[in-house]
């Protein structure tokens, strides 16, 4: 893995400040039963980071204290940390709003058969990664027969209700690119995905988000190996554009390794930046039971412009 934080703190990206702390993102542990090209997090089968029973009670205390409205449980594969159930179901009973970024192929992973099921019955939102409707462009980004495997997941999906209008359960789908470019807007390629796969598999889903891939972990090293890290910086920086600052997620949102260590974004995290609470203390989940953060700077690098470019992206998709 070849880093890439040194050749991102150089940055001339403009400083922002964090608004009020409505979505806690976190992340349960690496480990995944994918190892996708893309992957900014570098998660994987061999992976063993993995919150602790303690660590997930202080989320639950977390949101309860700050009223936060949003849970976004994201990995490596979330639903893999033996305690993903009892936290989304017991956030879910405090009236929380709570989203599952699933890779599909946990659907039918040995152990997980029941998985759908509990994420109905719970009204939890599942956004789901599938980088292409093609099963020659998915297979070639995240492993042989993954396309196939995640269609099954989302036709178990689709049985349960999920992606059908007036049934409350929420189907969004994950877009990004194949390589270093920008993802075509976002309104566009959503028609293209529900034309292509009712026509060819029958399946419904709500929205589709266009994610930018960011120069930082897997992503950000292949990069640097096929001497393109400098090109995409340029493209990122060419493209952007300053009406996405307002909106960019670090703005609202606050993201939690396994270890219950503060990050201002998922992609900070990655990189090793601590979100301060001041000039020389890094923010833990605990400091959340009492502290704000409205109003702290966000820490940035060169990497902050893969979120302003063009249509802008989030974890929700193109700001614009």
């Amino acid at each position: 893995m070849r880093p890439t934080l040194p050749l991102l703190l150089n940055t001339d990206f403009p400083a922002i400040k964090r608004h009020t702390l409505e979505t806690l993102q976190v992340n349960l542990g690496y480990k995944c039963n994918q190892t996708c090209l893309h992957c900014h997090v570098n998660a994987g089968p061999n992976r063993t980071e993995m919150m602790s029973p303690d660590m997930v009670d202080m989320v639950l205390q977390v949101l309860q204290a700050q009223g936060i409205q949003t849970l976004d449980l994201t990995g490596g594969a979330p639903e893999l940390n033996p305690h993903f159930r009892r936290l989304a179901a017991s956030a879910r009973a405090l009236g929380v709003r709570v989203i599952d970024r699933c890779n599909l192929t946990i659907l039918s992973e040995p152990g997980q058969e029941d998985l759908a099921q509990f994420l109905a019955e719970n009204g939890i939102e599942v956004t789901a990664s599938l980088p292409c409707y093609s099963p020659a462009n998915v297979d070639r980004q995240r492993g042989d027969g993954v396309f196939e495997r995640s269609i099954a997941g989302l036709k178990q999906l689709n049985a349960l209700g999920y992606g059908h209008d007036g049934s409350g359960l929420v189907l969004n789908l994950v877009y990004n690119p194949q390589g270093p470019s920008l993802p075509p807007p976002q309104e566009a390629l959503q028609a293209d995905y529900k034309r292509e796969l009712m026509q060819h598999f029958g399946i419904r889903f709500n929205q589709l988000f266009a994610l930018t891939n960011m120069p930082v972990q897997r992503f950000g090293s292949t990069l640097v190996s096929k001497g393109t890290f400098a090109t995409y910086m340029a493209l990122l920086k060419q493209s952007y554009r300053p009406e996405n600052l307002e909106t960019v997620m670090c703005r609202n949102t606050v993201s939690v390794d396994w270890q219950g260590d503060l990050y201002d974004c998922d992609f900070n995290q990655m990189l090793g930046l601590r979100l301060n609470l001041n000039e020389d203390r890094p923010a833990h989940l605990k400091d959340l039971l009492d502290a704000s953060l409205t109003g702290l700077p966000i820490r940035i690098a060169d990497h902050c412009y893969g979120c302003t470019a063009g249509q802008g992206s989030s974890c929700g998709g193109a700001l614009v």
